[in-house]
């Protein structure tokens, strides 16, 4: 028996093939064949989802300033709604993401995004302080399944030349929806109040959950490895959707594919980078979501009014997508190792620049432009590292708990940026304060010493 595909591939002695050896062949295939309309589809699904996660995210940022209005909050209790989706994020990182890896891709999407827009529209009806911080801790919960697994079906489609570039871009999509929301938040907010933003961010999110329903389905390595009820006959689907010939039959289904056991992130193959990844990205996003959640608010309180505070942060979320989509670029010239960390020195200085000098109103959109390139654009470097560290078996666990761990640098960075506000700390020494977990971002990412990252 024999297995072909039009690339011209034929594996014979089938009947003897395991399924380490397709699983080799399905990646060859992958890796060394132009990517099909349908594979770029399902990259541009991953991306438009992080756009709605974005948005998600962002506009509570985009709406702080009015819900401490209404409710009389202060800095801290504000910093502690920011930080109630981070603590679901985390959780959805620990505990849903690593359920990529046994139910599918598809599943967690359907599943997470679910939480999302029944967290988003019962906001609409929310007036309690309380309620509102569970209602982002369900909204986080299921961001933080998304995230991991966006990451992890980019990179499974993606072949072996566009790869980092994509898993890159597709992180592009969370501040184009975060532009997105700041221009609809600076509208809609003075004229129909914060609930009603919520209220769309909620719509959109439904819309996404239908999208996947009808159009996402799982990747070839994981049909072949768990081999659900038909698989053979949805492998086949997917070949043909890909241009490839189907296959005539499956080995036998491995025998230990029910766990993953996180036990496995730290084996030798894996130890040392996953510890040097938790540190970069535990810091990492201490800084980026301090900034995200905080600038906004801090354009407010230097006396810009709504509209324009709300574009200062549009300028970091600009920034943002531009160093997004450009580290991509600039990593398959130089390497994703060299890449982040460049564009973390440059963040680490502009953020010291932006905090030291004074600056005109001018001066302040071009700074936070520029921190969103290099602050943001740089970390979401992290992704396709992560996505390359990690293989297909293991990977939304482990990108998964990195994600996890680095969602405590989340939760404590807008929190502690608030604290230390209330407490006199001037804005100037809290940027530089700041901008010093970037540098160690960088280094540990330089260091890592994965055989599959350059």
């Amino acid at each position: 028996m024999s297995i072909l595909f039009k690339t011209g591939l034929c594996l014979k002695n089938f009947k003897s093939m395991t399924y380490e050896s397709l699983q080799v062949q399905f990646k060859n295939l992958i890796d060394n064949s132009p990517m099909s309309t349908f594979q770029i589809i399902i990259v541009a699904i991953c991306f438009i989802l992080n756009m709605n996660d974005g948005i998600d995210v962002l506009v509570v940022s985009f709406s702080g300033t009015e819900i401490s209005k209404e409710w009389g909050l202060s800095k801290t209790e504000l910093g502690y709604i920011f930080s109630a989706g981070l603590i679901g994020m985390t959780l959805g990182a620990f505990f849903l993401a690593p359920l990529g890896d046994k139910i599918g891709r598809r599943k967690v999407f359907i599943i997470a995004l679910t939480l999302i827009t029944s967290g988003m529209l019962l906001v609409f009806f929310c007036h309690s302080y309380g309620l509102l911080l569970l209602l982002r801790l369900l909204t986080g919960l299921g961001i933080g399944g998304i995230l991991p697994t966006m990451a992890a079906t980019a990179s499974e489609f993606s072949n072996n030349k566009n790869r980092d570039f994509n898993v890159g871009l597709v992180q592009a999509g969370w501040p184009v929806g975060a532009i997105f929301t700041g221009f609809f938040c600076a509208y809609a907010i003075p004229a129909f109040g914060w609930r009603f933003a919520f209220l769309f961010a909620g719509g959109v999110s439904f819309l996404m959950l239908v999208g996947v329903i009808i159009y996402m389905t799982d990747s070839l390595a994981f049909l072949a490895k768990q081999q659900p009820e038909n698989a053979q006959n949805d492998i086949n689907i997917l070949l043909d959707k890909m241009g490839q010939t189907g296959i005539n039959s499956l080995p036998p289904k491995p025998v230990s594919v029910s766990n993953t056991p996180v036990s496995v992130l730290f084996s030798p193959a894996y130890k040392d980078s996953t510890f040097k990844l938790w540190i970069a990205i535990f810091f990492g996003f201490l800084t980026l979501y301090t900034l995200m959640s905080w600038v906004p608010n801090i354009a407010k309180d230097a006396g810009l009014p709504f509209e324009m505070a709300t574009y200062v942060g549009i300028a970091l979320n600009a920034g943002a997508a531009i160093g997004t989509a450009s580290l991509g670029l600039v990593a398959n010239k130089l390497g994703l190792k060299k890449t982040v960390l460049g564009f973390m020195l440059c963040a680490f200085v502009v953020m010291l620049i932006y905090g030291n000098i004074s600056l005109t109103t001018t001066l302040i959109f071009i700074m936070i432009f520029f921190i969103g390139i290099f602050v943001q654009g740089g970390f979401n470097g992290m992704y396709p590292t992560m996505s390359r560290v990690y293989d297909t078996e293991i990977r939304t666990t482990g990108v998964g708990f990195s994600v996890g761990v680095g969602r405590f640098g989340a939760i404590l960075g807008p929190t502690l940026f608030g604290i230390l506000s209330d407490v006199g700390i001037s804005t100037a020494t809290l940027f530089s304060l700041f901008s010093i977990p970037l540098l160690v971002t960088g280094l540990c990412v330089f260091s890592l010493k994965s055989k599959n990252v350059n």
